[in-house]
């Protein structure tokens, strides 16, 4: 499998009892469809996966294929505290006849290397779908490396592509030479334009839940047209938006609330989390707004 373009990782809408929306859920994946994103990662950490029942999650994967129905790559996120979860969820991504799946590092347990492998390749004999892995040492407290790699990569064909989280650049390089048959995908949000100049063929982002075109377009002046000058510039346009996420120690509220402007019914976020307040959501909006405008300049699109 070639992943190409912007995978969004979906948000899962709530009712106001706290319970999943499948219908607006279904209306999520039909917005981004409409957009022309390029494939739908469900059950990754933008869609709260960590707040979700095992069955909830399962309902999830069988909804989300339903509505996909083969117009786009569906992505299914096997991110767990336990092996045996992932598994789970895994043998249910091959059920449905999902396009591929995400496999991660377990929380809380701190694998090594070795271990996490272990992990890594249980889940891929579940699924025997391509996979995407998802190095993100922030929450995970640990880092795929050189041996993870050759581990799985030698035990199995499947392992074909990575979201990248960690914001190294030494890891950025260290996957883009030693291993390049490894796809690379962004997943860390302000390097997307070093991800495309070493490579990278996708971009795994949450603000594309609201924001499609201006992520696409990134994607397209850098990958399709080679322009990086042009990528430069919305790049920059899209750095405040990059900033706020990450300061605000709010990342799902503001892609939900972000999703809100754009018209789709969201609900809120499940517990331990908050939404953002009223100075932070006029904050947010008027992000958006500017970097809307500022893109559609620079695309020719005003």
């Amino acid at each position: 499998m070639k992943f190409e373009g912007i995978y969004t990782p979906a948000i899962t809408p709530l009712q106001e009892n706290g319970n999943i929306d499948f219908a607006a859920f279904a209306e999520v994946l039909e917005y981004l469809i409409d957009a022309k994103v390029h494939g739908i990662v469900i059950g990754g950490s933008t869609g709260e996966y960590y707040a979700h029942s095992l069955s909830e999650r399962i309902e999830l994967i069988k909804k989300a294929k339903d509505v996909i129905s083969g117009k786009l790559p569906l992505v299914v996120g096997t991110g767990s505290i336990r092996t045996e979860e992932s598994v789970e969820l895994a043998k249910a991504a091959k059920a449905v006849g999902a396009d591929a799946v995400l496999i991660g590092t377990p929380p809380y347990a701190l694998p090594d290397e070795e271990e996490n492998a272990r992990h890594a390749l249980a889940v891929d004999r579940a699924a025997d779908l391509p996979v995407m892995l998802y190095n993100y040492p922030g929450r995970m407290n640990m880092t795929m490396g050189e041996h993870f790699f050759r581990t799985v990569t030698a035990h199995s064909k499947n392992f074909v592509a990575i979201k990248e989280s960690s914001g190294s650049t030494m890891q950025l390089h260290l996957l883009a030479c030693r291993f390049p048959d490894i796809q690379l995908s962004c997943g860390w949000d302000d390097m997307a334009l070093e991800f495309f100049a070493w490579g990278a063929t996708s971009w795994v982002c949450a603000g594309s839940n609201f924001l499609p075109q201006e992520h696409i377009a990134l994607y397209e002046a850098c990958v399709l047209e080679k322009d990086f000058d042009k990528g430069r510039r919305i790049m920059q346009a899209m750095m405040p938006l990059m900033d706020f996420l990450e300061a605000a120690g709010k990342f799902v509220q503001s892609i939900k609330y972000g999703c809100r402007l754009a018209g789709l019914a969201t609900g809120g976020v499940r517990l331990p989390l908050l939404p953002l307040n009223e100075q932070q959501q006029e904050e947010l909006a008027q992000i958006i707004k500017t970097l809307k405008h500022e893109t559609s300049l620079i695309t020719g699109q005003a």
